[in-house]
């Protein structure tokens, strides 16, 4: 069966992929834009999309006679791919759950201490030569051990990330979710405002979509308290981008830690500007091992469905 690769993944993927399918692999780093979605519908059998590849609803409704029974996403999120308009083509959609969890767990930590004790701010200025030696007051910031940890999206990675802060800092866990879930340590459901307004660090952990389109703005960012950092390992679109700018640039909020952002990969010049913004170029699951057992779970996904069986991984 023929399989598109939207970009190439690790060396032991591709032989993976070569080994069980007749492979085409794009030979660039930038997303399918519509036209190549809509071409790639009608002409394979198999598509392994990877993070914005344009699988709209139009480019289901264009395509016409489609080819592709399955699209086996590289990743936990879709929200690039129409899911419900490819069920109503008749496509499948599989993601990699699971294979993700730690890794993007293990980079929200990275943002909650980078911002909390200013790390990204302390190495520019060491590389600027601007550091004239340690002294009592300098470049204080926030002791993350014991403080208040608000999770947004209490899925495998809001739980992986709660787990690290409560086991790893002794950190309370407050946890804003659609239904109450039954976890290993402390953590008590909230209202959205409750707990946010008790936070010292907002962690935002749901999955992509309409349904969380611009979850946090404004009036969220206005219900924590001051000292407060924020960090955003989910995807840029849940959190309402110019809002963010206004809470920073007022004092609104203390902080932030950004992976992902609105209209990646163009991160505003506002946010660039700032010392207390930690920026990351979307490097959640970027791990060779990890990107390794995300493609694996992919081809488990392609093989199932070359074989007339469900996709395990069907979203």
């Amino acid at each position: 069966m023929t399989l598109l690769v939207s970009r190439r993944l690790p060396d032991s993927v591709m032989e993976a992929a070569e080994a069980c399918f007749d492979v085409t692999c794009r030979d660039t780093t930038q997303p399918m834009d519509h036209r190549e979605c809509v071409a790639a519908l009608r002409a394979y059998d198999l598509i392994l999309p990877t993070l914005g590849d344009a699988f709209t609803a139009d480019a289901f409704a264009e395509a016409g006679e489609i080819r592709t029974g399955l699209l086996a996403n590289f990743g936990v999120g879709y929200n690039h791919i129409d899911a419900a308009a490819a069920r109503e083509a008749g496509v499948e959609v599989s993601n990699t759950p699971g294979a993700v969890t730690d890794a993007t767990a293990d980079t929200a930590m990275t943002l909650i201490l980078m911002t909390a004790r200013r790390a990204g701010e302390g190495e520019r200025m060491v590389r600027a030569g601007a550091w004239d030696g340690w002294h009592p007051v300098q470049m204080l910031g926030m002791h993350v051990s014991g403080k208040t940890v608000c999770v947004i999206g209490m899925g495998r990675i809001g739980q992986a990330i709660a787990r690290r802060c409560h086991f790893g800092f002794g950190c309370r866990i407050v946890y804003v979710n659609r239904s109450a879930k039954a976890v290993d340590f402390p953590a008590e459901q909230l209202p959205m405002e409750t707990a946010l307004a008790g936070a010292d660090i907002v962690v935002l952990a749901t999955p992509g979509g309409a349904e969380t389109h611009h979850l946090i703005g404004s009036e969220q960012f206005a219900m924590m308290q001051r000292h407060a950092i924020f960090v955003n390992i989910s995807r840029g679109d849940v959190v309402d981008e110019a809002a963010l700018v206004a809470a920073l640039s007022v004092g609104r909020i203390a902080g932030a830690g950004l992976d992902v952002y609105e209209f990646e990969p163009l991160v505003p010049e506002a946010l660039r500007a700032m010392e207390n913004v930690t920026l990351l170029p979307h490097l959640g699951t970027a791990a060779l091992e990890v990107r390794e057992d995300m493609g694996r779970m992919a081809l488990d996904n392609l093989i199932a469905v070359a074989e007339g069986k469900p996709a395990p991984n069907a979203v």
